[in-house]
Formats: structure tokens, C-alpha cells, sequence
């Protein structure tokens, strides 16, 4: 009965010491304060953030400009869309976004395809000079686009003749290094097993590109796009040096000549600034907005087993 009592005691002691070294939780919530001081500071920082924003959208909302801290927080009978109405007469803000559009959008397209077929050829293809593209590919980061805009303009204007059109705008990035770079590293972290299987299938080397490397390398995608649309789309000297027709001209180049010629002229100039800085601002958020929650990793090994 001895033996028994004292095997009963060291089996309780033995399930009882995990316990004992377990610290009791203070308040039932460890942890608590820093999480809220976590969420207070991620909230503040937001709010420095967005803050530019709202006040850019408020003062394209004014009546009359009130440069004061008081101007963020205006009075309701000081909003008006007049200033939306004054710059939309003076420049046409819908055949600037258009132009900004058709810019924009060719230069994603050939940054995609050039930037996959380049990346993929770096990245998955064996052939001789492979080192020393990618070193130029580098290299290439280094240059300045300035440094190349003068034999540019006589290169696309004087002889090729593409003055005033979308496409001499669109030629000079249609190439983007920083997307090739990007799209080989994705296709680096690729499986090699993949690719050989469905070459022993019989599949084209650009089969195996547009179904199995492809959709493998969708976040790659989704950020070389939204990279790329922000150059474009806020570029302005290029377009402002091959494209004299004010109808062709990106908006970021017409809301430029509204405020060296025109802008004096408005009731109120400040707010018809703001108001094209908005309305050029909106698909670049909203696009940003839509596609944000896709910038997750793919799990790429999943196509390989054991």
C-alpha cells in the first residue's frame, strides 16, 4: 500500500509539473496592449497617408481656396463641382484619359509579352550569350531614360515619322528590363520537372510557356501590370515631346499646358488643378484598390510530387 501511494504521488507530481511553470495570464488577455498599440500606430500612419488625398479631392470640391488647416474640414455651401466643369471645358478631360489609356495600355501589353518571352528565354532556355543579355539587362537599370531622349526623338520623329501619333509615343517602353528581371526571377523558382513533362508530352516550347509557366506566375503578372501602369500613366515629357496636337495628348500633358497658359483665367485656378490631379488620380487608385488582395505567393512546388 506503501509502494502504491508513493507511485500515485510521483504520477501527480510528474502531471502536475508542466503546470507549475506555466505564469498566469495577467488581465486573461496577454498580448493585448500591444496589439492595440500596433493598430493605433498602423492607424495613424494611415491616416498620414490618405491624408494628401483627401485634402487634394476636398480642394477640387471649393468654391474658393482656403490655404488655412481650417480648409481641410470646409463648409458645405464652399463645395461645388464648378471646378470639374471649368477644366472639362478648357482641356477635355475624357479625351485626355482616353489618350492616357490607349498610352498606358499599349505599353503594358508589349511590356507583358516582350517582358515573358524575354524573362522565359533568360530563365528556362539554354543557348549561348544568355550571361552576358542578362549583365545587359542590368546594365540597362543604370541609364537614365533623359541620357536617351534626344537620338529617341530623331530615331521615332525624323526617321520613322511617328510624330503626333500613340505609337511613337508607346515604342520607347515597350521594353522594360525591370519586367524582364522580374519575370526571370519567377520562372527561376518554376520546378524544371514541369517543363520536362510536358515537353516529353509533346508539348511546344511555347506551350509550355502559355500553360504551365504562365499560370504559375500570376503574381508575377499582376505586379509587372501594376508597375508599369504608374510610368505610363504619369508620364509626361515624353509625350510632351512627340506630340504636338492637343488632341492626342495624354492627360498628364494637357492638365501641364492648363496650368502655364490657362490656369490664371479660372475662378479659381487652385481648385481646377486639384480637380484634374483628381480626375487623373482615380484608375490608378482604383486599380490599385481592385487588385491588391492578388499580390500573394503561389505555391509553384505544388505541381511537383514527393
Amino acid at each position: 500500500m506503501t509502494t502504491g501511494t508513493r507511485a500515485d504521488a510521483r504520477t501527480k507530481g510528474t502531471r502536475a509539473d508542466p503546470g507549475a511553470h506555466v505564469a498566469p495570464s495577467r488581465g486573461g488577455h496577454p498580448g493585448r496592449g500591444g496589439a492595440i498599440a500596433r493598430w493605433v500606430v498602423l492607424a495613424l500612419g494611415a491616416l498620414l497617408f490618405l491624408f494628401p488625398f483627401y485634402y487634394m479631392i476636398i480642394g477640387s470640391l471649393q468654391t474658393k481656396p482656403d490655404p488655412t488647416p481650417a480648409g481641410a474640414f470646409p463648409n458645405p455651401a464652399n463645395i461645388t463641382l464648378q471646378n470639374y466643369v471649368e477644366i472639362n471645358e478648357r482641356i477635355s478631360l475624357l479625351s485626355g484619359l482616353v489618350n492616357s489609356g490607349i498610352f498606358t495600355g499599349g505599353v503594358i501589353l508589349c511590356t507583358v509579352v516582350f517582358g515573358v518571352l524575354v524573362g522565359y528565354a533568360l530563365s528556362v532556355l539554354h543557348w549561348r550569350g544568355r550571361g552576358v543579355t542578362f549583365s545587359i539587362a542590368l546594365l540597362v537599370q543604370i541609364v537614365p531614360f533623359q541620357l536617351l531622349m534626344i537620338p529617341l526623338y530623331v530615331l521615332i520623329a525624323r526617321d520613322y515619322g511617328l510624330a503626333d501619333t500613340h505609337l511613337g509615343m508607346i515604342l520607347p517602353f515597350a521594353i522594360n528590363s525591370a519586367a524582364v528581371l522580374i519575370f526571370r526571377q519567377y520562372f527561376m523558382q518554376v520546378p524544371r520537372a514541369l517543363f520536362d513533362a510536358a515537353r516529353i508530352d509533346g508539348a511546344s516550347e511555347m506551350r509550355v510557356l502559355w500553360s504551365v509557366a504562365l499560370p504559375l506566375v500570376r503574381p508575377a503578372l499582376l505586379t509587372v501590370v501594376l508597375l508599369t501602369f504608374i510610368g505610363p500613366w504619369n508620364e509626361f515629357l515624353w509625350p510632351f515631346l512627340i506630340t504636338k496636337d492637343p488632341s492626342l495628348q495624354p492627360l498628364a500633358v494637357s492638365l501641364a499646358n492648363y496650368i502655364t497658359t490657362v490656369a490664371a483665367s479660372a475662378s479659381n485656378p487652385f481648385g481646377a488643378i486639384l480637380a484634374g490631379a483628381v480626375v487623373l488620380a482615380i484608375p490608378a487608385v482604383v486599380l490599385f484598390v481592385i487588385f491588391q488582395r492578388q499580390f500573394q505567393s503561389s505555391d509553384i512546388g505544388s505541381g511537383v510530387k514527393g
